[in-house]
């Protein structure tokens, strides 16, 4: 009886525990792509003759009216980042996935800390961030099912096709990046998983409170 009652309550404690990672990593990844998907909106607003087309999305970053405001609001989307793939490897338990979401999160970071004017290192930064948040979505997708599962797939592959063009296009060919230009291939690679984020941590808010033990239980049996 002794031993039935300290399992139960060790499953009650894994379960709560899985719950509340499930919830915090949600919050932070709607707050990361909500807050950024404002401040681009906002920045690109305000900074005199930006062009959507023609420009990079890291222009924001060394427009003297938007710079601070851009490259903070990015340095929050890395730090951001890192900690919801903390509280969401906490709910699964699988590294690899967690250092995608690092990656991620310094390569959002670095380009945040070395604005677009700073030379080589920016770029370097936000390939990693650019190639990385979209391969999350994609890593994601294996502890994922159903619709959640097929919006993650989407979201990365279509952000990778469009690290592939603008690779394509900064090495010279500039028909790559079609009508939409540099800016609208570049926000091609953004958008897509920053709605992803936003969906996906609904559904972790909104995710049933199953444990790692729980599955690997079910799974035996």
């Amino acid at each position: 009886m002794g031993e039935t009652t300290t399992y139960d309550r060790t499953a009650q404690i894994l379960g709560e525990t899985t719950a509340v990672n499930q919830r915090r990593a949600g919050i932070l990844f709607i707050a990361l792509a909500a807050q950024f998907m404002t401040i681009l909106m906002l920045a690109a607003a305000i900074a005199p003759n930006y062009d959507f087309g023609g420009g990079a999305i890291s222009d924001l970053g060394v427009v003297p009216e938007t710079a601070l405001l851009f490259n903070v609001s990015l340095v929050a989307v890395g730090v951001l980042n890192l900690l919801g793939g903390y509280f969401f490897y906490r709910t699964h338990g699988a590294r690899w996935i967690l250092a995608v979401f690092a990656l991620a999160g310094l390569g959002a970071v670095g380009a945040g800390l070395f604005p677009l004017d700073t030379g080589g290192l920016h770029g370097l930064f936000a390939l990693l961030a650019f190639l990385f948040f979209n391969v999350q979505a994609l890593a994601s997708a294996t502890r994922l099912s159903g619709a959640m599962r097929a919006m993650s797939i989407l979201a990365g592959g279509v952000g990778l096709v469009f690290v592939v063009l603008m690779a394509i296009g900064d090495a010279g060919n500039a028909a790559a990046f079609g009508p939409i230009g540099h800016g609208g291939t570049e926000r091609m690679i953004v958008y897509p998983v920053m709605l992803w984020l936003v969906a996906f941590g609904g559904y972790l808010l909104g995710a049933p409170e199953t444990t790692v033990a729980e599955k690997e239980d079910a799974t035996a049996q």
